[in-house]
């Protein structure tokens, strides 16, 4: 299992944090080869078109997923990324708020689609990225994670988005 790959790194970004810190796997073929596999197993690739994936992780292992399974893959991105006309969404944070934009043709005309991330935590990313992508026009099947804190209430803000990981803590 890819967890043996994840480190735990104590009091990171603040004190009382245990940050999982997913380098090691990332550093490993055999650890990254397993993620992408595992991923891949999680949800039927005939439901869905194209893969998309959150700024920065999200594109780690969305491309890589796309790739193995022939799909295409779509970027969202954090605000002035993007160069061609895009959509929106900004979203609540522990700490303040942010913004992710995707172009608007991107995956549109009903288009189903696999969302994709490293980490679900409070949900409010995954949450913003769903929200975003319908907005264009698409339909998700389900949402994938590597990590899970399931401690968390991450899954709530997903409403009834099918969501699978392949690590819960």
């Amino acid at each position: 299992m890819v967890d043996r790959f994840i480190r735990d790194v104590p009091d990171f970004p603040k004190p009382g944090i245990v940050f999982k810190d997913i380098t090691p796997l990332l550093q490993s073929p055999e650890g990254l080869r397993e993620s992408i596999d595992g991923l891949a197993a999680l949800v039927d690739p005939s439901t869905y078109d194209v893969v998309c994936g959150i700024e920065s992780r999200g594109f780690i292992f969305g491309t890589a997923l796309a790739n193995q399974l022939g799909k295409g893959f779509v970027p969202i991105r954090k605000p002035g990324k993007l160069p061609f006309t895009t959509e929106s969404e900004s979203y609540e944070l522990e700490y303040g708020s942010d913004t992710i934009e995707i172009h608007t043709d991107a995956i549109a005309g009903g288009k189903r689609f696999l969302m994709l991330d490293d980490l679900l935590a409070t949900g409010g990313t995954m949450g913003a990225a769903l929200s975003l992508a319908r907005r264009v026009g698409a339909e998700p099947v389900a949402c994938a994670f590597v990590i899970e804190l399931g401690f968390l209430p991450g899954r709530e803000k997903l409403g009834d988005t099918p969501t699978f990981s392949l690590i819960k803590y």
